[in-house]
């Protein structure tokens, strides 16, 4: 979806384009319309956490830098992070300070689009919870579309309206998660309705609690 790599067959349409019909540059510019959450924040060590967020707006080389500080702080804000927190090295943060500096950064182009790969993973369950709910006010304040990559089900189920499931190396169900919970395939049977997953889909009402 960001043009990285062509499929063998089939097509990828993202904002009404089909990526295979775009350009070099034509594929730059609609790259600037997304951001994307690396799993493990990937912020550069040698810049501070605000110069992290500066970057992409940089990129544009269409901003003075006064400007761009003042967007990367605002942006810092957004994600619950002070002004302080922007004169930081990454060295200096916590995982979930680390995750919100990347999330800012993801949001510095004012994208349309938003890709999280696994924005929970080494998260603690408090920390995990707070930054599912920083991920929701975004996704209704921003108008955003996210699109997330998690094995996490508590995640999943918390911000999740489509779900696509990957097994046998295909898409075997793609759809709302309570109807992708009726496919009689084995992999989403065991996946989704035993132990933590039924936890995750009662607290949903989708499923009855399992027995205790």
């Amino acid at each position: 979806m960001l043009g990285l790599d062509a499929p063998t067959e089939g097509k990828v349409e993202v904002l009404g384009v089909t990526l295979s019909e775009l350009g070099a540059q034509e594929l730059i510019e609609l790259r600037r319309h997304s951001g994307v959450l690396f799993q493990q924040g990937a912020l550069f060590s040698a810049l501070t956490v605000a110069e992290n967020v500066m970057l992409p707006l940089r990129e544009l080389h269409t901003f003075d830098d006064e400007l761009i500080h003042e967007l990367a702080l605002l942006r810092l804000e957004m994600v619950g992070l002070s002004h302080d927190d922007g004169s930081k090295m990454p060295a200096e943060l916590s995982g979930g300070m680390i995750k919100r500096a990347a999330l800012a950064r993801a949001l510095a182009l004012e994208p349309r689009i938003v890709f999280l790969d696994e924005p929970t993973a080494g998260l603690d369950p408090e920390s995990s919870e707070t930054f599912v709910g920083l991920i929701r006010e975004l996704h209704q304040e921003l108008k955003l579309s996210v699109v997330m990559v998690t094995h996490d089900l508590d995640t999943l189920v918390a911000l999740s309206d489509r779900v696509a499931v990957l097994a046998d190396q295909r898409v075997i169900a793609a759809a709302p998660i309570r109807e992708v919970i009726q496919v009689p395939h084995p992999f989403i049977q065991t996946y989704f309705l035993t132990g933590r997953g039924r936890r995750a889909l009662s607290a949903l009402g989708a499923v009855a609690p399992a027995p205790v």
